[in-house]
């Protein structure tokens, strides 16, 4: 067993979405190779940061990103492999780069609660405050803004006569 601890910077930009990780971003690798009787089995943490913005509201954020991994690599034979050990060695950067891009979320938002853009403006809205905008109602549904919940109860409670 042999473990390693690598800073490496990424290749090419990974990841296609709204967010991803930059070309020359640090991956910060915990490695773990264990020789098991049919290959090296691959186990590891990779840190590193991805950019992107805010699927709400548009602005700019910077994600933290760690992502847990484990994969075989199996000696050269007669069964295919995904992943094969050649010549001794062992070859992470498609393993990490698959991990990482399929733990990035589709919809990142830079916080839980992000209310986003003002549809009519297209402005980031702030917190809300009491002083919400009514939105306009249709004028075939407002004979039904007298009505209020107490009605409903005033109309169960009345009592029920019977026709003869």
């Amino acid at each position: 067993m042999r473990e390693h601890s690598l800073d490496l910077p990424t290749p090419e930009k990974w990841g296609e979405g709204l967010l991803s990780i930059p070309e020359g971003e640090i991956l910060e690798l915990e490695v773990r190779l264990e020789s098991v009787h049919e290959g090296i089995l691959v186990s590891g943490t990779v840190d590193t940061t991805a950019t992107g913005v805010c699927g709400r509201c548009l602005i700019d954020i910077d994600e933290p990103v760690e992502v847990e991994f484990q994969e075989l690599f199996a000696y050269p034979g007669m069964e295919a492999s995904d992943f094969d050990v050649q010549d001794d060695h062992v070859d992470l950067e498609n393993l990490v780069r698959d991990a990482i891009v399929l733990s990035l979320p589709f919809q990142p938002v830079c916080q839980p609660d992000c209310p986003g853009l003002d549809p009519n403006t297209g402005e980031r809205l702030t917190k809300s405050t009491d002083d919400t905008e009514q939105t306009p109602v249709d004028t075939r549904w407002a004979a039904l803004q007298q009505y209020t919940p107490d009605d409903g109860d005033a109309l169960r409670a009345a009592p029920k006569t019977e026709k003869s």
